[in-house]
Formats: C-alpha cells, structure tokens, sequence
C-alpha cells in the first residue's frame, strides 16, 4: 500500500435483542443487549491492544447516529484518544412498514411487498422506507466523499449489517441482486482499502476479540437448505 491509500475499518454494532429474534430495527433506535455491551468493551481492549503495539491505529472514528452504533463506536474512540464523530450518513437502511416485525409478521400483514422484498429488487421501495439500490447509493457516496477528504488516512466506521454489505459490493462490484455468501456479524472488524484506482478486501469478518460465536442471522438456517420451503432474504442483520 502506499501513502495514497486509504483504509476504512468497518465495524458492525455489537447485538442488540432484536438481532437475537430477527427483529428488523432499520431507522429505529435500539440499545445494545448486555451481550452487545460485553462486545463492545472486548472491542475496545483490541483496538487499546493494537494502539499500545503500533502506537497509531486510526486518524478518525466516525459512527452512525444511532445508539447500537455509537455504544460501539465509544470504546473504540476513547482507545485511540480521538472525538467520536456521529453522522446519520452512516445510518442502517429505513424499512419503513417493515421496521419493528420479525419476518414471519411482515408477510402476514404485508404479502405482496415482503414477496418484493424477498425477490432481491433492488429498486423496490419499503412503503415508508427506502430501496436497496436508493440505500446503496447513499452509502457508498458517502463513501466515495470520505475517501476522497481523508486520503491516505486510516478511518474506523462504526455502523450497520446494510452499510457493511454496501461497501463490500462496493469493493468487490458485486451485484445488488446477488446473495451474499460473505458474514456480517456482530462487532467484526472487516479492512478495506483504497489506492485511487481500485478497491481492496484486506480482511473480512475478524472477530478474534471476542470469545464465543458472534451472529450473523442469515446463518441461522436449517442445515438442510433444501428442506426449507424458501431461502429469505437475510432481514439485512439490521
């Protein structure tokens, strides 16, 4: 890498209980359960570890607004001595009618849009929400915008299962329409960089900080796939 590069951390909330029962939270401001504030602490002790070896680990740490996100973000911050900055350009998507319902909710009381939701449209847009391309698009501009003001430096964002899965497409150019096969999970530490040319996938889905299984829920399948009469669409781990 060379002085030009630009590094982002992106580092989802730790859990929330509406992460535990698939709970789609979107827009809507959840604390982090006990278990996410465990994470959060053992976070933290990584990213001290990691300042007292190298002695510099980020120029900036910026989080989503909401409080999952800035619960996490806080320890990371104060590791490194630096502000914690607070943005909702880094907010989860908005699920509109969608947010507050486990799935099984949202298709009985919504058929016809959780049968859009679930075909991977990227221009479907959530009654009250938004489409996963408009929730792309927002993201990864800001994205681009970050890594264009802080070139060369290495910033942390703290923020959503959605905004970690819009910047791996972004690195990788993987469709909108495309399942993913790569982990989103809870506190993850996940690098990417930028050389002004191309993107990087330096490293994915780290959570060696913490000491059981972190979650993903579109892991927790059947393991017999095909027993199962549809494959959802992951309520985005949001």
């Amino acid at each position: 890498m060379t002085g030009t590069t630009t590094t982002l951390t992106l580092i989802r909330h730790g859990e929330t209980d509406w992460n535990r029962v698939k709970r789609v939270q979107g827009h809507t401001d959840i604390a982090l359960s006990t278990e996410g504030e465990r994470q959060a602490v053992l976070l933290g002790e990584r990213i001290a570890r990691e300042v007292a070896a190298h002695g510099h680990v980020f120029d900036h740490v910026l989080t989503s607004d909401l409080q999952r996100a800035a619960q996490t973000a806080a320890p990371v911050a104060h590791a490194c001595g630096l502000p914690l900055v607070r943005t909702a350009s880094l907010r989860e998507r908005h699920y509109g009618i969608f947010e507050t319902r486990v799935p099984d909710e949202i298709q009985t009381a919504f058929p016809q849009e959780y049968s859009r939701w679930q075909s991977r449209d990227p221009d479907f847009v959530i009654p009250g929400g938004e489409s996963t391309r408009g929730f792309y698009t927002r993201i990864t501009d800001f994205v681009v915008q970050l890594v264009r003001e802080y070139t060369g430096q290495h910033l942390a964002l703290v923020a959503h299962g959605g905004v970690l899965d819009c910047c791996y497409r972004l690195a990788t150019g993987l469709a909108l329409s495309e399942p993913r096969s790569y982990p989103l999970l809870n506190a993850s530490v996940n690098r990417l960089a930028y050389g002004g040319a191309r993107w990087h996938v330096l490293s994915w889905g780290d959570v060696t900080h913490l000491d059981d299984a972190a979650r993903d829920e579109n892991n927790d399948k059947p393991a017999d796939v095909h027993a199962c009469a549809t494959d959802r669409v992951d309520p985005r781990v949001v």
